[in-house]
Parts: structure tokens; sequence; C-alpha cells
């Protein structure tokens, strides 16, 4: 069976998770408040698509390429984005919430996250060189054997990075932020 290419397409408040999403190749698409929840959305590229306001909690993204995917304001939770075709993965994340999602093993370098929520996250064992972690909230995001070699996380806050036990390299960090690499020892810092 022949794949399909939808090109330059806007799809707006489409529920995709209560009928039919055509698997497809899209490039260029814009999706404003679609939901995903739930979907199968495996072996699908989206190559300079942007998502806005969309609930993409849950879908599986076995193999899925995003290639230049930006999402806005968008409902991400709970999501293996391990599981994403290795290669092809170059996004942006702009006021999105990607609690209890899992970065485990991926190789996100450059990749941005803006004013985030990252609860729970796991970025155990993830290339994050260059990663920007712009004014997002990472509490219990858990960071173990993380490459974050020039990552910065200067605008951020809750995180608790153990630098003994991940590569922090020329990672930027905030005074206030500090406290971050040393709770594990239980002092107290003024």
């Amino acid at each position: 069976m022949d794949k399909i290419y939808i090109e330059d397409k806007n799809f707006t408040g489409v529920d995709f998770a209560a009928g039919h999403f055509e698997k497809a190749d899209y490039e260029n698409c814009r999706f404003n408040n679609c939901n995903f929840s739930t979907l199968d959305l495996s072996n699908i590229s989206f190559a300079g698509c942007s998502f806005s306001g969309c609930n993409i909690s849950l879908a599986k993204l076995t193999g899925t390429a995003f290639k230049g995917a930006e999402f806005n304001h968008c409902k991400m939770l709970g999501i293996h984005f391990e599981d994403c075709h290795e290669i092809f993965f170059n996004v942006v994340f702009n006021s999105s919430q990607l609690n209890m999602s899992s970065f485990y093993k991926r190789k996100c370098r450059n990749t941005e996250f803006k004013n985030c929520s990252l609860h729970e996250v796991d970025f155990t064992e993830a290339d994050c060189t260059n990663l920007v972690f712009y004014n997002c909230d990472l509490a219990r995001a858990v960071f173990s054997n993380t490459i974050l070699e020039k990552a910065d996380f200067r605008t951020s806050y809750n995180y608790s990075i153990d630098p003994e036990l991940n590569r922090i390299r020329k990672a930027k960090f905030s005074s206030s932020g500090i406290y971050g690499l040393l709770d594990k020892y239980d002092i107290e810092i003024d």
C-alpha cells in the first residue's frame, strides 16, 4: 500500500480520538485545538508541523518522526518520547504540559522547552547536550546518567540534579537554583 502524504493543511478543533485519523506523512500542517489523546501515531512523520492547544496525552509514538515540529500550549501527559524515530527528532515545546512523560535514552540535543511543566519527567540516560529549559518547572524530574553538557537551567526551577551522577560540564545554572545541585546533601543554604 502506498504511503499517503498530506501537505499544507490546517486542522482546527478535530477530535481525532473520537473519529478517524488518517495514517499518513504530514508536512507543513497546522493542528489547532485537536485531540490526539491515546491515539496510535506510530510510524507517522510530522515535518514542519505545528500543534497548538492540542491534547496528545498518552499517544503511542513508536517510530514517529518529528522533523522541525513545534508544540504550543499542548497537553502531552505520559508520552514515551524514547519510542520516537531515532534520527528524526527535532522539536520545540512552548508553554506545554509534559508531566510524567519520558525521554529515556532519547537523543534530544538542542531541544527547547519554554515555559513548560515537566513534573516527574524521566531524562535518565538521555543526551540533553545544548538543551534549553527556559522558565520550566522540573519538580521531581529524573536526571540519572544524563548528558547535560552546555544545557541551560538558569531560569528554571524545582530541579534536583546530582553532579556526581550526570555530566554537567559547561551547563548553566543561576545562583538561586544552586540548591538543586546540592539538595542530596541536606544542607542549608542562605
